[in-house]
């Protein structure tokens, strides 16, 4: 007879999901890969600050539901991650877990208490935006007789012509800008997709300048920082704070507004949209997989909701007194 199979440990479940299925077998991104190491980083560290949390003698069982829900509350007490966070977090987690089940039957009592976590519910807010004398006022408040606020000034200028995301802007390249009569910006967004956006001459002429003063390889930084590197995530974040806070002493609607990259890329998209471009332009421009998440800025543009209520006639209203009603079901049957 032969001996039965025994299951493979829990580390090298980890170092197959991450070689063989998500690199070999999937070819993730390296964001992807990225977000889903930090995640089991962040998982693993939480288990180890346990009592008898000792890594060397993890198993998968170690791992069920009650650990891994454990670990999502930490998330979000402890750790101050939004909701988004967290489920992004379990949405990695799950994506191993659909992997042991493949590669591990026996596991499939764990396997099916986590899959069994459901994503958490929250709210989703109306969009930001800035309003064009806003955003024009955040641009002039880089301090262009240096270096650093020249770079900011093309930053700023290049994050509200194309709407990039902050990590599409971070990874691109001298080469990735193309100019003529057209010239435009390459930009590797997530899952993959590249797409290429127009420039205004303005920010063309403004790309082409900081290039010419700032010679070297193709393959440099297009915004780098004092050290030739590629400026980080947290780096633009800082960066435009400090525009923010400079500008809003000539621009008061600003003083106490918490404006992120992102708030940049809903404004491009925003103000695309109040200009009369077709939605699934706007899609595209953005990188969206579909229009749908688009939509989104459809709900927060109140001026196009106000044009369109002033389309109807508002109807003519008489005004009743409300007289109570001893029938107290029938009242609520009729709300």
């Amino acid at each position: 007879m032969n001996a039965p199979a025994t299951s493979p440990s829990f580390a090298s479940l980890l170092q197959d999901f991450f070689c063989q299925w998500l690199t070999a077998q999937r070819n993730a991104s390296p964001r992807t890969i990225a977000s889903y190491r930090d995640t089991f980083r962040l998982l693993l560290r939480f288990v180890q600050d346990r009592p008898n949390g000792s890594l060397s003698t993890l198993t998968l069982a170690g791992l069920d539901a009650p650990i891994v829900l454990g670990f999502l509350d930490h998330l979000e007490r402890d750790r101050h991650n939004s909701v988004r966070s967290r489920n992004a977090r379990l949405a990695a987690l799950k994506s191993f877990y659909h992997y042991v089940a493949s590669r591990d039957p026996a596991q499939l009592p764990v396997v099916q208490r986590v899959l069994a976590i459901p994503r958490k519910r929250h709210d989703h807010p109306v969009l930001g935006f800035l309003q064009s004398t806003e955003m024009h006022a955040v641009q002039e408040a880089t301090d262009r007789s240096t270096w650093s606020g020249r770079r900011d000034h093309v930053l700023l200028a290049t994050l509200y012509n194309t709407g990039a995301r902050v990590s599409e802007l971070v990874s691109l390249q001298a080469s990735d800008f193309a100019a003529g009569p057209t010239a435009t910006l390459h930009l590797r967004g997530k899952g993959r997709k590249e797409r290429r956006v127009p420039l205004w001459k303005s920010t063309a002429r403004l790309v082409l300048r900081w290039l010419v003063d700032n010679p070297g390889t193709p393959d440099r930084p297009l915004f780098p920082n004092r050290d030739g590197q590629a400026l980080s995530r947290s780096g633009v974040a800082f960066r435009l704070r400090l525009a923010v806070q400079k500008a809003a002493h000539g621009c008061p609607s600003l003083r106490g507004r918490k404006i992120s990259p992102h708030t940049l890329r809903h404004t491009t998209a925003m103000h695309l949209l109040q200009a009369g471009v077709d939605i699934t332009v706007i899609a595209l421009w953005l990188g969206h997989a579909s229009p749908t998440t688009t939509h989104g800025y459809v709900e927060a543009d109140l001026a196009m909701k106000k044009r369109a209520l002033d389309k109807l006639v508002e109807p003519a209203q008489r005004r009743a007194r409300f007289t109570p009603s001893n029938d107290l079901l029938g009242f609520l049957d009729r709300l």
